[in-house]
């Protein structure tokens, strides 16, 4: 069967208020990233993933909406949206929005409806309960610490909030609410956007029965978690306690149900995506009735990149994956901290980011870029309190404050964790804001400034050694290469804990592909004759049978021409 256009694609975030500032009032929005969607077109990414667009009170950075079918209006108008759908296409490039369907904001006229009186009509759009004498229904938790329930005094119920109490949590069971929700996603589609990247997809349904949980563990151990070094992180082992503690809160039978209703939807328009927030396999159905991807966050919960962990993460994900389903491979986003930063702290910075490059691009999946990685953007560390706007990163300020923590430490701290730190303007080139807004407008993040020392897309631009020209060129030669977007992986050396090498394969095509992981060099020996793809990416000088010395960290990508194993039984790949 023909592949799709999204198993095709390389996807690329866009944080709306971070990208590019149009109208010059230190705030990214709309008419900013349409003057950069020919920069996109020339990078080489298909499509583009828009991080909420609606109009939010900013609570949580957007996601907290208060209305589904509109523009927030330091980002523009409908009109600008518009625009911005057009010019995409025009591009021969893909538009998927973020939809958040687990919540509203507590501005949302409907949930100022709901929270007015017990009789309202929209009351039960929301999930309210009684308090269990004095105290909230149940012990359940929020996300980001504290009560999963908060009291509304004028009708004495409680409302569930899965995160900020700003966010009160739809309610699913409600046949109004998902009739209205699904009308949201007919206005967009009927716009003609793509496809929809679903929001905290687990969160939908919370257990009828109010179950009582019963971890030892409390919201806030699991924030602390996060804020420990990643040296000292056991990212596995926090997984196992998030799963315990909101076993009652997550992945609810109805929500695969749910799934599948909203796949029929999508369905009824011509090549739609659906990729969900999440890596649970069973919201991808059989492959054909569900979400089309979930992600691979695996990848982005390891300390760093290792050959082994790769390999063993993709076997699970290769046997887990039903046909016609897709996993979508990513490194960070919007939550996470920067490649460049997490994965490439050492001194050998920029190959590291290549190499991880590498791992999301052709290791197989649906890769996802998150801006300004191609460009090695890192985390930038808040320098004041007031510089602090992740809703997170305020609710651990506020519990340092309370045990008496001062604010340089806490600063220290949040360096680490809160979530502006991946968040910071795109970084264009050497004028002040580094060409994000004009001069003497105060971003609404401060600019990391090491866009002065080269990490800019202007100076890696003229540079052919630098990281943007090497994104480029990757992404360039996946799009000419159908093995290297949806071909079959074998691995060639399944115990080697330096190199990964794996063929891709689709029709005719075949490609061999080494990462070395390794800081020394080393020599293998390669049983085929081929062109080199990469490195020398313009020459694709052939390649003939024999040894081949691999740099440090170094990539090798070969088209085989002719395999020399069946005929001279001389392996494909080993190590000298």
């Amino acid at each position: 069967m023909a592949s799709r256009w999204w198993e095709r694609a390389v996807f690329y975030q866009v944080y709306p208020r971070s990208f590019a500032d149009g109208n010059g009032d230190g705030i990214g929005d709309l008419p900013g990233i349409i003057g950069k969607l020919d920069y996109l077109q020339w990078l080489g990414v298909d499509a583009l993933w828009l991080s909420p667009h609606y109009p939010s009170p900013q609570i949580d950075a957007g996601y907290d909406i208060t209305d589904f079918t509109a523009v927030e209006p330091a980002y523009g108008t409908m009109a600008d949206f518009d625009r911005l759908l057009e010019a995409i296409h025009a591009r021969g490039m893909r538009l998927i929005l973020d939809l958040v369907l687990n919540h509203t904001s507590d501005q949302h006229p409907w949930f100022l409806e709901s929270r007015s009186n017990r009789e309202n009509p929209k009351r039960d759009w929301y999930v309210w309960h009684d308090g269990d004498g004095e105290g909230p229904p149940n012990n359940w938790q929020s996300e980001f610490g504290g009560s999963a329930w908060e009291h509304n005094a004028l009708t004495g119920q409680w409302y569930y909030h899965e995160f900020l109490k700003e966010q009160p949590d739809l309610n699913w069971r409600n046949p109004e609410v998902k009739a209205a929700m699904f009308d949201v996603a007919r206005f967009w589609l009927d716009k003609g956007v793509d496809g929809f990247r679903l929001d905290a997809i687990g969160t939908l349904y919370e257990d009828p029965a109010l179950t009582p949980q019963t971890s030892r563990y409390s919201a806030i151990d699991v924030l602390r978690h996060n804020w420990l070094p990643k040296e000292t992180r056991d990212d596995l082992h926090y997984m196992d306690i998030v799963r315990d503690l909101l076993r009652y809160q997550h992945e609810q039978p109805e929500v695969f149900a749910l799934m599948r209703d909203f796949r029929a939807l999508i369905d009824t328009y011509d090549d739609r995506f659906l990729v969900g927030e999440t890596s649970d396999v069973r919201f991808l159905g059989n492959g054909r009735d569900a979400l089309h991807g979930i992600f691979n966050f695996d990848d982005v919960a390891l300390p760093e990149l290792t050959p082994g962990a790769l390999r063993k993460i993709r076997s699970a994900w290769q046997t887990s994956v039903p046909d016609g389903g897709a996993f979508c491979t990513t490194l960070n986003n919007h939550d996470q901290s920067r490649i460049a930063t997490h994965f490439a702290a050492g001194e050998h910075s920029l190959q590291p980011c290549r190499i991880a490059l590498a791992v999301t691009l052709l290791l197989g999946g649906i890769p996802f870029l998150y801006y300004g990685e191609e460009i090695g953007m890192r985390d930038y560390a808040i320098q004041s309190l007031g510089e602090l706007h992740d809703s997170v990163g305020r609710i651990y300020r506020d519990l340092r404050l309370q045990e008496g923590i001062g604010d340089a430490q806490i600063l220290m701290e949040l360096g680490t964790f809160s979530r502006d730190r991946c968040r910071t303007p795109m970084q264009w080139d050497r004028s002040p804001n580094a060409g994000f807004a004009p001069a003497g407008v105060r971003p609404w993040l401060p600019v990391h400034d090491n866009y002065l020392e080269g990490v800019n897309v202007a100076d890696q631009t003229a540079d052919p050694d630098a990281l943007l020209p090497f994104y480029r060129e990757l992404l360039h030669l996946r799009r000419t290469h159908p093995a290297l977007q949806t071909g079959s992986l074998l691995d060639l050396d399944p115990s080697n804990e330096a190199l990964l090498v794996f063929m891709r394969t689709s029709g005719e095509q075949r490609c061999l592909v080494i990462l070395s992981f390794a800081s020394e060099p080393l020599q293998c020996h390669l049983g085929c004759r081929g062109r080199i793809l990469f490195p020398d990416i313009q020459k694709q000088t052939w390649i003939a049978p024999g040894p081949y010395d691999l740099p440090p960290l170094g990539i090798l990508i070969v088209a085989i021409e002719e395999n020399l194993h069946d005929s001279d039984r001389l392996p494909l790949f080993a190590m000298v």
